[in-house]
């Protein structure tokens, strides 16, 4: 993304899915418990996370999330994090960190408040409920949410918009929306990320895996 910022060709940025089933799943659970027994795995993607979401933040382009499919826990964020997100209506969102046992370190916990507010936040992140994108776009979560086959009309609307604009005053206005937010960043990532850090090493998350592949519902026990 610091590329793009310096890339005087490039207007507009959009990200999205391979496919149509999913925008990005997040983490896959398998290789999660592979990784929860080798931890430098997990500490080398940490700050990976944190560069991704700061990365998108910080990028003087406007950058569209075309959400094409779900959108979930690590997947979520990444869209988030972008200006402006459109998204096929009946796709589900959710970060859903905490039905594995794990804090929703890489970007969750920024992003949520900041968007839908803290009361949504708090009823989403601590539950790990998912949305449609219907129900997204009606608590300012996602911009917009349409049918599937209207998808691709929608975001060239918003790409013919921006590539047509003033992109100094764009680039300029995203830089200060972003501050506020980019100032926080840097030391809520840091915080958010060790805390999550700290759940990936609890038995819950050993449990929240083990549930995810047996196809059982996890039973926790607050360690």
């Amino acid at each position: 993304f610091r590329e793009i910022s310096r890339d005087p060709a490039t207007r507009v940025v959009v990200l999205t899915g391979a496919g149509d089933r999913a925008f990005c799943a997040g983490g896959n659970p398998t290789a999660m418990q592979e990784t929860v027994s080798k931890t430098a795995g997990w500490l080398r993607g940490m700050p990976e996370a944190r560069e991704i979401i700061l990365g998108i933040l910080e990028c003087d382009r406007p950058i569209i999330a075309r959400i094409n499919g779900h959108a979930i826990g690590a997947g979520c964020s990444l869209a988030l994090a972008c200006d402006i997100t459109v998204m096929v209506d009946s796709a589900k969102i959710a970060d859903t960190h905490v039905k594995v046992g794990l804090v929703a370190g890489d970007g969750g916990s920024l992003l949520w408040p900041h968007l839908a507010g803290l009361a949504k936040a708090r009823r989403y992140l601590l539950t790990g409920d998912m949305l449609t994108g219907r129900e997204a776009a009606e608590i300012g979560l996602i911009t917009e949410a349409v049918p599937r086959q209207q998808l691709d009309e929608r975001v060239q609307v918003w790409v013919d918009r921006f590539a047509s604009g003033a992109s100094r005053a764009i680039g300029y206005t995203k830089r200060a929306l972003n501050s506020a937010i980019r100032r926080q960043g840097q030391s809520h990532m840091d915080a958010s990320l060790g805390l999550e850090t700290l759940s990936f090493l609890s038995e819950d998350h050993l449990e929240g895996l083990k549930a995810f592949s047996e196809k059982r519902s996890p039973v926790f026990k607050g360690s």
